[in-house]
């Protein structure tokens, strides 16, 4: 088996379709490779390009999957029929109760007790919760199968 046909099979195996992805079958068959632990410069022996060229397609691949991971996370935002606004200062142990409450409201059951949604909250959030206290505006959604989306908010004021 050549690594050519190697490459194809693992993209047919993942599911690979240029006409419906972000990433350029460059970018996947690159981003394939580096996921077995092969070195830039191999894959440049590979491909018939330089492993600066690698490195720049790899990036862009890196970028384009952030971009599409963060296309999907606003969609989900948008639909999830629990909003929650949490303001800069609000302290991390008062998420919950306002969570749940939106959820009860709403009718809509959420899939984590109170430390585990604080942890995700606290997670998503990045640097925007510090211990305790919520550093930047947020926006807490829940999904009708009760999956939580954290965002970080421009304007949490607007939501409702």
């Amino acid at each position: 088996m050549s690594d050519r046909h190697d490459v194809d099979e693992i993209l047919d195996r993942a599911g690979f379709d240029a006409e419906t992805s972000v990433l350029t079958r460059r970018q996947a068959e690159v981003l394939a490779l580096r996921e077995r632990d092969v070195a830039q410069a191999a894959i440049a022996d590979r491909l018939g390009t330089s492993r600066a060229n690698v490195s720049s397609v790899e990036a862009s691949a890196r970028e384009n999957v952030r971009k599409a991971r963060e296309t999907v996370a606003f969609a989900e935002a948008l639909r999830a029929p629990v909003r929650v606004a949490v303001e800069t200062g609000t302290d991390l142990y008062d998420v919950p109760s306002r969570v749940y409450d939106a959820c009860d409201e709403a009718g809509v059951k959420v899939n984590h007790a109170a430390p585990e949604l604080m942890k995700r909250v606290s997670d998503e959030a990045g640097d925007a919760v510090e211990g305790r206290e919520v550093h930047e505006d947020l926006l807490i959604g829940v999904t009708t199968d009760g999956a939580v989306t954290v965002r970080k908010s421009r304007e949490v004021g607007r939501e409702t």
